[in-house]
């Protein structure tokens, strides 16, 4: 009759972890980490993969956006501008950014 034995619990990985199997790559594998690692960040956050998979607007720009994407850069220009967390943060419900 065999024995079923529980199997060790594995440990947490951690970001030190991760580091130091980082640095035991040979050189010729650095290219392929960094780019799984860029994917593995950026599938993470959903409102990049939003954007990202956005179909793009073919119609053509009417005058009302026209004036629209004017007045944003002024803005811009002003110094009028949420960052990119403050603008996460509105929409994902975190903070009041403002």
């Amino acid at each position: 009759m065999a024995t079923t034995r529980a199997k060790p619990k594995a440990k947490p990985i951690t970001r030190a972890a991760l580091r130091k199997l980082i640095d035991q790559l040979p050189e010729s594998e650095l290219v392929a980490a960094h780019r799984y690692l860029c994917y593995l960040r950026d599938e993470g956050d959903p409102l990049l993969r939003a954007l990202l998979n956005a179909p793009e607007d073919d119609e053509p720009e009417t005058e009302e956006e026209r004036r629209a994407v004017a007045e944003a850069w002024e803005d811009y220009k002003a110094g009028r501008v949420l960052s990119h967390e403050e603008v996460k943060a509105m929409f994902l419900g975190q903070s009041d950014a403002r």
